[in-house]
């Protein structure tokens, strides 16, 4: 797989480094060149030009990429780069990140941006995860299926602990994908029992996420 990144800061030069030991073509673009260091990410490929201009973008070749990352600390820079890349370029996938909380609203389909990565809103959301026990914490938000990757930990006084997973009546469109248990990651099982503890991770629509929290939480009574 092919990736631009554009913004070759910490961040950008971070998410090159794990893309190349996952096997992946990687580009990382940058206007200013005090932050052209090939030397920090040698088995990048490396380009000084504006990744706002349409120009700069053409000589990237960026048509010839499956995904394009905007990394930049400007979110007007991310914006304007997630645009371009899908209008213009037709990239299959765009990543943008969400410097500041307030922008997090602009960073949608109209403006090309298939997922947005808010920094502000991943950490809240792991300091949620980790201190919340029986309430939904929304971790991810999937912009093309309109759907979330949400977390419920598993409260001691939910009706459905000891009952097999396939037995739950999740809500519809609901799918339970994981179960984090002692340390370790379980493929959900139909016949595998629900313990108290365990972490569940969903991917379900926005809509539903009340239901499934009342479902499971303590004062619910199966019917």
């Amino acid at each position: 797989m092919r990736v631009a990144i554009a913004g070759a800061g910490a961040v950008g030069r971070s998410i090159a480094r794990e893309l190349i030991e996952n096997g992946h073509q990687v580009l990382l673009i940058d206007k200013s060149p005090s932050s052209i260091r090939p030397e920090r990410v040698p088995n990048a490929e490396w380009l000084l030009a504006d990744s706002c201009e349409l120009s700069s973008l053409a000589e990237a070749q960026l048509g010839k990429c499956d995904v394009v990352i905007a990394a930049t600390g400007d979110d007007k820079a991310n914006l304007v780069t997630s645009l371009l890349a899908k209008t213009e370029f037709g990239v299959p996938r765009t990543v943008g990140r969400v410097n500041h909380p307030n922008n997090e609203w602009l960073f949608t389909e109209a403006w090309g941006v298939d997922v947005n990565v808010s920094t502000p809103r991943i950490m809240s959301a792991l300091v949620e995860e980790a201190v919340s026990i029986g309430d939904l914490v929304r971790l991810f938000t999937f912009r093309q299926g309109n759907a979330n990757l949400v977390e419920i930990t598993l409260s001691p006084d939910s009706p459905f602990v000891g009952t097999p997973a396939g037995l739950v009546p999740f809500p519809e469109n609901c799918a339970l994908v994981t179960i984090l248990r002692d340390g370790q990651v379980y493929t959900p099982e139909a016949e595998q029992p629900l313990e108290s503890g365990d972490e569940l991770l969903f991917v379900v629509p926005a809509e539903v996420e009340t239901e499934l929290e009342q479902l499971l939480s303590p004062g619910h009574h199966p019917g």
